[in-house]
């Protein structure tokens, strides 16, 4: 019988992370992520699917970032109601993620009904807290390394992979074949996680390429953002940085917690704007299991990787907007990394025109977002319906990224066993997929394939 894989997602563009596996009457999604971004791809999300959302037995997540978990709740709405598998830390983020984005997407329709800012007569979410709500009971928590079957006669397999706490690669077993949807590959060497864990290749790969045209650098992390602390605080500004509130902001936490108790850099507050972030955090203390050598070593000792000194969190709408009266020099970390929309953006048009600032871009920002736009050194940038000066100094620390880089990426391929039967190369802007793919086929001699969006490809 034909296995085939249809690219519903992460092809063509870095976001949307969704693969549907069909078999016969077997029908599986691998991850529900959103897009984000341009206006392009945020129109995809609206997309009404050309398959059944009620025929999918199950849905196996990867980890829990909203461009692979964060259109559950629509397609939830649509017809979707099987298990979704994954693992215990996955789940634990994924509800705090899913409640955070439907919330966003009501108070955005109602912030752009109000001010006439929408296209619509009539703006709305995309979905509600209701429909987030609907989807949380539906999650099966998976052990690590363990086979599990997900449909009938269908298992899956999910390893370390090091990017968030709970990440995966996830292994399926179908028909005979053996497909591995790499996710989110990790960085190696670096703290809180474990490495990502190599794998036996079988039939089929889908293999990430965030960065899979970049190297980030042997600069070291830590001493880097320490720079950039103390040259902010010197000319007594604000260092203000859009973080992912799960994995993102638990690493600045680790290297600021460092820097501090090294007195490498003044000890000013550090506010996390972000009450997910704060609930990621203790997600992250309590999982304690999935910590690297050096991570478990802090925690053994009694100290938590995650709280420097004068740490704060700004956990009501009363406590972000007080900030905007804060002109001292402290960090402000807010959600979201991709600037899509949460407390960030109050932020950014609050400071992005205030000299004084560092506005510091820790993550990956998709071609047309607002902080690719801001990256290209334009002069403006649209807040709210209204145009902003960009005065602020602007860094970028790709050395932060979760996201494995183009050495790193091979380094996975090379420590896995067996070579793919065939490998698709996803989760990439373009030009970074289709220079990903050469170096496989140059330097691994795999058959290798860029797949286009909606494609369908045989097993």
């Amino acid at each position: 019988m034909t296995t085939t894989i249809t690219f519903l997602g992460a092809a063509g563009t870095v976001t949307g992370s969704k693969y549907l596996v069909e078999n016969g009457s077997t029908r599986l999604l691998i991850d529900a992520g959103m897009f984000q971004g341009d206006r392009k791809w945020n129109d995809e999300n609206w997309r009404e699917p050309e398959w059944d959302p009620r025929s999918v037995q199950a849905v196996l997540l990867t980890h829990a970032h909203i461009d692979h978990i964060g259109v559950l709740p629509r397609l939830s709405r649509l017809g979707l109601k099987c298990p979704i598998y994954a693992t215990a830390a996955t789940t634990d983020c994924s509800k705090l993620l899913l409640r955070d984005s439907a919330r966003l997407q009501e108070e955005d329709a109602e912030f752009r009904a109000k001010k006439k800012l929408s296209r619509f007569a009539v703006p709305l979410p995309l979905y509600t807290v209701a429909d987030a709500e609907e989807v949380i009971p539906r999650f099966r928590n998976v052990p690590f390394h363990q086979s599990i079957e997900v449909a009938p006669n269908v298992k899956a397999t999910w390893r370390w992979m090091g990017h968030i706490l709970g990440a995966a690669s996830i292994e399926l077993e179908i028909d005979g074949k053996r497909i591995i949807f790499s996710g989110d590959i990790g960085r190696y060497n670096v703290p809180i996680l474990k490495d990502p864990e190599p794998v036996s290749f079988g039939d089929v790969l889908l293999i990430e390429s965030t960065y899979g045209d970049k190297l980030h650098g042997d600069g070291n992390p830590e001493e880097e953002l320490g720079k950039i602390i103390r040259e902010t605080h010197h000319r007594h500004g604000v260092v203000l940085i859009p973080s992912f509130a799960v994995g993102r902001t638990q690493s600045l936490l680790f290297y600021l917690r460092s820097l501090k108790a090294k007195g490498e850099i003044p000890d000013i507050p550090v506010v996390i704007d972000s009450p997910m972030a704060n609930e990621a955090t203790k997600i992250y203390v309590s999982n304690f299991g999935e910590y690297d050598n050096e991570s478990k070593n802090i925690y053994d000792s009694g100290k938590q990787p995650f709280v420097p000194t004068r740490l704060q969190f700004a956990k009501g709408r009363d406590d972000s907007i007080a900030l905007n009266d804060v002109h001292d020099p402290m960090i402000l970390i807010a959600a979201s990394g991709m600037l899509t929309g949460g407390r960030i953006m109050h932020h950014l048009r609050n400071r992005i025109s205030d000299p004084r600032t560092t506005l510091l871009f820790v993550g990956h920002q998709p071609a047309g977002g607002k902080g690719d736009w801001i990256m290209k050194g334009n002069k403006t940038v649209r807040l709210f319906g209204s145009e902003y000066p960009i005065r602020a100094e602007v860094r970028a620390m790709s050395g932060l990224s979760a996201h494995a880089d183009k050495s790193e990426l091979l380094r996975w391929c090379n420590e896995s066993k067996g070579t793919p039967g065939k490998t698709y190369v996803v989760h990439g802007d373009p030009e970074v997929a289709d220079a990903f793919s050469k170096t496989l086929e140059q330097q691994k001699r795999w058959s290798v394939k860029v797949p286009q969006y909606l494609e369908k490809v045989t097993v």
